[in-house]
Formats: C-alpha cells, structure tokens, sequence
C-alpha cells in the first residue's frame, strides 16, 4: 500500500525522536573496534602456505605497503614455539625434539595473540630463532589490520583457535615437492646437514604430518592444491 502525506500528519515528533536515535546508534557504532578478518592457512611443512599468504597479500596490492598503513597482515605459527627446558633444548640441537608436535606450540598465546587482534589492539609477535632453538628478546609489532592470514602446520588442530577463523584455507602439496623444499630450506637458511633433515623428517615430521596435519585438512573451507603455483584456486 502507497503512503499518503495525510498518512503521515501528526508523526513529527515520532520521527524526531526516530532521527535522534539513529544518530545514537551512529555515534555508538563509531565507537565500536571493528573486527579483522581472520583467515587461517593450514598445510604440511613446506607445503607453501607463507607463499600462498604472500601471494594474496600481492593480489591485494598489499605487499608493497608500509607495515603501519597494511589493510593485510600475515602471522606464522612458527613465531609461536614454546621456550624450551634445558633438556628440551639440548635434543633439539641434535635434531631430536619433536617440533611439528601440537605440544610444541604455545597455544595459549596463540589464543590470546588472536583475540587482541579481534579487539583491535597492536600486539607483540614473538621471534623465534631456528638456529638455536630458542625465542629471542626483540618482537614483531602488528598494528590493526582489516585482514589478518595466519599460517602453520597445524592451524587447524585446536579447536580453540579454529574456530576464531571465519575462513580456513589448507594448501594440499604432495610429500616429495614437500621434502625438497624442506631439504633445501633447512640446509640453506637453518644451518642444518642432509642426514640431520632427512632423520628429522623419517622420525618426527612425515609422522606428526600423517596423525596431526592431515586430519584437519577436513576443517577447510577451501583446498589449495601446489600451493601458490595454483592461481586459479586462489
């Protein structure tokens, strides 16, 4: 039915009091942090997920943008390993602590890491060194962002932290691109030996991968297949 102005004689002051409190609302949702975009990237070890994350920040026209101005930040479970107990320690410079193990992330953290970020606050990444095996005193500073990628081997284990991700992605690379990739990365950049890797592998990674990483593949909201290699599922 059409409205005629007689329809609304006698509204003024109803409409007065409608325009007052839409301004309210206004002011209030002004005051209100608007939340990022959480985007978890899960995946094998060196599945590509870092590219797959540097790859969206680059079709964003992100990648070239000051860190204080970035609409797009990327975070990396690998930030997030817990300090080591002396003894902890001294396996891991052998190659014989697990690191690809739930228990070996600081989850807590991570948790809160995320939910300061949804409250829109500037948080503190932690740096962790692979050479020694251990967190260093300097952190990262993540000022607020509209979208935030989040990646590592094992995103998607904790529900707790799950469920923060309004989109997960998991990026499905086959085991021997995998293994290469790790060979050269851990050799070049992680002062790592041949047999010290492939050891690590056999014994810690491949099986973590299989019991912990894999299953959670089920979470995800889309399967990347190759990585950053694959534009199209991008």
């Amino acid at each position: 039915m059409v409205k005629t102005a007689d329809s609304f004689s006698g509204r003024t002051d109803s409409m007065t009091g409608d325009s007052e409190s839409k301004l309210d609302n206004q002011a209030e949702n002004e005051n209100v942090v608007r939340q990022p975009f959480l985007i978890g990237v899960a995946g094998g070890t060196a599945s590509g997920k870092s590219s797959v994350c540097g790859k969206i920040m680059e079709l964003l026209g992100q990648n070239k943008i000051d860190h204080h101005q970035r609409q797009v930040v990327i975070l990396s479970q690998d930030s997030f390993y817990r300090v080591l107990t002396p003894d902890q320690k001294s396996k891991a410079l052998k190659g014989q602590f697990n690191f690809d193990h739930p228990d070996a992330f600081d989850n807590e953290l991570i948790v809160k890491t995320l939910c300061d970020i949804m409250d829109g606050s500037t948080v503190q990444i932690p740096v962790y060194d692979f050479v020694t095996h251990s967190r260093k005193e300097e952190t990262v500073t993540v000022y607020p962002a509209d979208v935030v990628l989040f990646e590592g081997i094992l995103m998607f284990y904790s529900q707790e932290i799950r469920d923060l991700f309004q989109m997960k992605l998991f990026v499905d690379t086959d085991a021997d691109t995998r293994l290469s990739r790790r060979v050269l990365r851990d050799i070049s950049e992680r002062g790592r030996d041949l047999e010290q890797v492939l050891s690590q592998y056999i014994t810690f990674v491949k099986p973590a991968f299989e019991e912990f990483c894999l299953p959670t593949k089920k979470y995800a909201d889309v399967i990347i297949p190759r990585g950053a290699d694959n534009m199209g599922e991008i």
